[in-house]
């Protein structure tokens, strides 16, 4: 790994709209190769200190002359209302584009060909993305990851021609790419999420399904069986020379599946998930099944996949034990920010305090009525717990409204305790901005928290006669 040359994009102009992870690593970056940068973000006052090399803070007031702008990923281009600034580039005729568009076009400037991967899906993309570049570093390839799970893009290092770049790709990053042509992408699952940035499921779908432009033979993309249409999709894919594997977390895909535990390929027995603790329920087996058929394309040795998977410590924020209080399990779910992925942590215990609530997305938590019965009593907090206790009420869920996770956990370990039940499970199906700066922030008080009480308890045994 090393960093890039300076004169990369000498003599390029480039905006760069929204200054947070995303934004000031890009226009760092993108000054430091040569480019003059000048960048702009609505909720700031004054520039951010020190000013980085060939950067300039100022209003985008008039595009003409730039050669590309790059927006923060959670800005809308189109929907449901374009940024002023956006339909300024439009109407100047100047590219909007993402900064893995800039890595992809940086790397190939410097003459590396490192191959990338793109991973996305409604959910398991980041398990599926940290996974696979685990595999790959167990197996002595250059690999790092980055994109929509952090670190940006555009912070990445330069990697030599056998390194791997594995990046994470949201639905908004997806729109944005104009040459980035990964060697091997894959789309996990699509449920409803983010339709008020795509219009309706369709658009979604059409922005996902852009991890495959570009693509031909001699390419890999992999399909998630459970993907509407996956069989057109991945006939439609063979049609221009792509290699196309289907994947899947039971016995129903064809190229790489799970049966009584072990990952399976044509070729017989992979793995033995069994011995991946950090990879618990059918979800995970589908995002193992994922990351495993990629590594062994990139030419991971198939000798090696069993002991990578045991060797996985899992992804932050997404099913860990952060603490034990008398035999009491409290696991950190924060990333579960749609009731489609707090399901499959859900759906991973048979009794289970439930903290859930933040800014609901589009159909709550009905979705997950058929597993209402594993829950002994949920905790609501944040602005939509109202409308989640609506829905509980209906299905006769005990529930209370607590409003802040620190009145949460340590009501959660009361219950657990009164009721026997094993598990407190932060899952919250809903998104975190409310509250908290991110799902990792999330997380991070949810353990904090329950730190304390487990302080607590251990004082408390101390103090006993």
């Amino acid at each position: 790994m090393s960093a890039f040359p300076t004169n990369l994009f000498t003599g390029q102009r480039i905006a760069v709209l929204g200054l947070g992870r995303n934004g000031m690593a890009a226009a760092r970056a993108l000054g430091a190769m040569g480019a003059r940068v000048q960048t702009w973000d609505d909720t700031l006052e004054a520039a951010p200190t020190p000013a980085p090399t060939g950067v300039h803070f100022a209003p985008l007031a008039d595009l003409s002359g730039f050669d590309a702008l790059v927006m923060s990923p959670g800005i809308p281009h189109t929907l449901p209302v374009p940024h002023p600034v956006a339909a300024m580039a439009r109407a100047a005729g100047v590219p909007i584009v993402s900064d893995a568009e800039f890595l992809f076009r940086a790397v190939r400037r410097a003459g590396s060909r490192a191959r990338f991967v793109g991973v996305t899906g409604t959910n398991g993309k980041s398990t599926t993305t940290v996974l696979l570049t685990h595999l790959l570093d167990q197996a002595g390839i250059p690999a790092i990851a980055g994109g929509n799970l952090g670190p940006a893009a555009l912070s990445l290092p330069l990697l030599p021609d056998n390194g791997i770049y594995v990046l994470e790709m949201s639905s908004y990053m997806l729109e944005r790419l104009d040459s980035l042509r990964f060697d091997a992408a894959c789309l996990l699952n699509l449920t409803p999420d983010h339709l008020d940035r795509h219009g309706d499921m369709a658009g979604y779908t059409r922005a996902k399904l852009h991890i495959f432009d570009r693509q031909g033979a001699g390419d890999l993309a992999v399909l998630g069986d459970s993907l509407p249409g996956c069989a057109q999709l991945a006939t439609d894919l063979r049609s221009r020379g792509i290699d196309v594997k289907v994947v899947g977390g039971d016995a129903g895909a064809p190229d790489m599946w799970t049966r009584g535990g072990r990952l399976c390929d044509r070729a017989g027995v992979v793995a033995n998930l069994a011995h991946a603790p950090s990879l618990p329920g059918t979800h995970n087996a589908e995002n193992a099944a994922t990351a495993t058929a990629i590594a062994l394309w990139l030419g991971c040795p198939r000798g090696g996949i069993d002991a990578g998977l045991a060797s996985f410590d899992g992804l932050a924020h997404r099913q860990k034990t952060v603490g034990t209080i008398d035999g009491i399990r409290f696991i950190d779910d924060s990333k579960a920010t749609n009731a489609d992925a707090a399901a499959r942590a859900m759906s991973c215990h048979d009794r289970m305090i439930w903290i859930a609530g933040g800014i609901a997305k589009a159909g709550g938590i009905t979705g997950l009525a058929p597993l209402f019965g594993r829950v002994a009593h949920a905790f609501l907090i944040g602005r939509d717990a109202p409308e989640l206790a609506r829905t509980l009420r209906e299905h006769d869920v005990a529930h209370t409204i607590v409003g802040t996770m620190e009145h949460a956990v340590p009501a959660a370990l009361s219950a657990a305790q009164a009721q026997d039940v094993p598990v407190v499970l932060l899952s919250p199906a809903c998104a975190s901005f409310d509250q908290f700066t991110g799902f990792e922030a999330r997380g991070l008080r949810f353990a904090e928290l329950v730190a304390t009480l487990a302080a607590d308890a251990h004082d408390t045994r101390q103090d006993t006669p």
